[in-house]
């Protein structure tokens, strides 16, 4: 793992719980923050997305979650609703407070007896949160892998990436597990981590069905973007979108039929910045949180 980075937006934390061969990443946001989402790739594993959408009534987040373990690890989001409900944290309603805690997860199950993360292990990431976060094997990154599209027997080890900078008065700050089908590319074109396969080995099982097709299937890039910036909900979407053209700058195949890509972005509202600025200072901090991610 590398050095920690600090999270430079006033109020927000992260945390990890780091299993064997899986793990959790929980994104604490201060009150306030707003946000929304896009979803690019084919097979995502997500829980609370669709009240992300622009349209949606609800505009609060106050945690996202990441986990490995694929549609089974999105039970960490129990473990971390439990404990903000605990605290009278979340949208407010009739029944009490319900925490907004999106949640998405990545494909790391080696076997059908592999071990998911569950309410448990997401109390236990929300609990570890502080205001930086280390990188590479850890939290939902702990058991990704890239550079599948050539045959998963070439992967090598993928994993959790961050990324900062700065936009006017405001701050960006990328997140990233990174368990892609495609190979992490640097700003120079050169491969970072990529398939050991031979350079003249067939990628994708072109002919398979894709239910069939073992070494493609399993694969996703999560992004979440965090501003201090002042942004309303569809700024946010609007932000979200830009991230994946960092998406598509650091991985070579990406978006794919055989990923789950997705974005999300949120605003704590405490600086002025101009937003297409903010975009594209997203997409740069993006490509390199997917780029620190495998390192």
């Amino acid at each position: 793992m590398a050095n920690d980075i600090a999270i430079p937006i006033a109020g927000l934390r992260i945390g990890h719980w780091t299993g064997a061969g899986t793990g959790v990443t929980v994104l604490l946001a201060p009150d306030g923050t707003v946000g929304s989402c896009e979803v690019r790739g084919g097979a995502p594993a997500t829980r609370e997305l669709a009240v992300l959408e622009p349209q949606r009534t609800v505009s609060r987040v106050d945690a996202v979650v990441l986990a490995g373990g694929s549609a089974f690890g999105l039970a960490a989001a129990d473990g971390v609703m439990r404990y903000l409900a605990e605290r009278e944290i979340g949208f407010p309603t009739a029944g009490g407070p319900v925490p907004i805690v999106p949640a998405a997860g990545v494909f790391d199950l080696v076997d059908a007896a592999s071990v998911h993360p569950g309410a448990a292990e997401g109390r236990a990431a929300v609990q570890a949160a502080v205001d930086a976060t280390p990188t590479g094997r850890v939290g939902a990154g702990c058991g990704a892998t890239v550079g599948k599209w050539r045959g998963r027997e070439h992967a090598v080890p993928g994993g959790f990436g961050a990324a900062s900078a700065r936009c006017d008065d405001a701050h960006v700050i990328a997140f990233a597990v990174v368990n892609a089908v495609g190979d992490v590319i640097g700003a120079d074109g050169r491969i970072i981590a990529g398939s050991t396969a031979p350079a003249d080995a067939p990628g994708f099982a072109v002919d398979a069905p894709f239910e069939e097709d073992a070494a493609a299937n399993g694969n996703t890039t999560l992004v979440v973007v965090a501003t201090d910036a002042a942004l309303d909900k569809l700024a946010c979407y609007l932000v979200a979108q830009s991230a994946h053209d960092g998406v598509a700058r650091a991985l070579n195949p990406s978006h794919t039929r055989y990923d789950g890509d997705l974005a999300i972005a949120f605003a704590t509202g405490t600086a002025e910045a101009n937003l297409d600025r903010v975009r594209a200072v997203a997409a740069d901090v993006v490509a390199e949180a997917i780029r620190a991610a495998p390192r």
